[in-house]
């Protein structure tokens, strides 16, 4: 992940409510073959409950098959919303929320700018999943730079341990803008990890990973290593995969750089 270079350039509004539902309308002739929907393209959640709702209520009427709807969330959006209000919104088939804490980490939630904490990124996981949200949280690999490295991988783990997540998944920092355009967006000094270093937090990580059944995800296209199963069960078969390409620069599950992309 390029750590949401990809909106830096972009300014956020609100669409129209009629704009939303014309492009709900553009698929109906295909209703019936449309089982999920996602709502994009920042963080919808900063929309009013009464919104949602009726954008959600469009989506149930339009698509009598649908099945699930999914967003992007911040913690701290889910935060502001009721018990109540999220209990609505899962009611209505807002049933999953994609969240991208980077980290669990202060110091490196500091260090990035990204405006939450260890403790509301707790809170707000834990407010959706209790209101019937499931949550797919995305944690990038790197993210801290040299100075950080440990006490990143361990709150991050710590972060999931306290939220059990029905879907985790882990990225790797990519600088797609180049070094300066990231050093100039954060507070502080960096200094990125080589390769065997960030196997070596990739470790750490899941070395302190206690999870029931949380289906993990590492194989975004910035993976060097592709991951997947279930976590805690496959959590010593994780391990082991990390200590062999650490052990083997040329190892064959390593994915080639040039398969590799943002």
């Amino acid at each position: 992940c390029s750590f949401c270079e990809m909106y830096t350039s972009k300014k956020f509004r609100a669409r129209k409510e009629e704009e939303v539902f014309a492009d709900i309308e553009a698929f109906e002739s295909y209703s019936q073959h449309i089982n999920k929907v996602f709502l994009a393209d920042g963080d919808p959640m900063v929309l009013s409950t009464k919104r949602l709702l009726r954008i959600l209520n469009k989506l149930n009427q339009t698509f009598p098959n649908l099945r699930r709807v999914s967003t992007y969330a911040t913690p701290s959006n889910l935060n502001r919303k009721s018990e109540q209000e999220l209990q609505e919104l899962a009611e209505a088939g807002l049933n999953l929320v994609y969240v991208g804490i980077e980290s669990g980490d202060d110091d490196v939630l500091n260090l990035i700018r990204k405006g939450e904490d260890f403790k509301s990124v707790v809170s707000g996981l834990n407010k959706s999943k209790a209101a019937g949200m499931n949550a797919s949280v995305m944690i990038i690999n790197g993210v801290g730079g040299t100075a950080f490295t440990e006490q990143h991988a361990i709150n991050s783990a710590k972060v999931l341990n306290e939220t059990q997540p029905k879907y985790a998944s882990t990225l790797v920092l990519t600088t797609h803008k180049g070094i300066d355009h990231f050093q100039n967006r954060i507070n502080g000094t960096f200094e990125e990890l080589s390769k065997p270093e960030l196997f070596t937090e990739m470790k750490l990580f899941l070395e302190h990973i206690d999870l029931k059944e949380t289906i993990f995800r590492s194989d975004h296209a910035s993976n060097h290593l592709a991951l997947k199963g279930v976590l805690n069960k496959d959590k010593e078969k994780f391990i082991s995969l990390v200590d062999q390409v650490l052990s083997d620069p040329n190892s064959p599950f390593l994915r080639p750089d040039y398969y590799r992309g943002y």
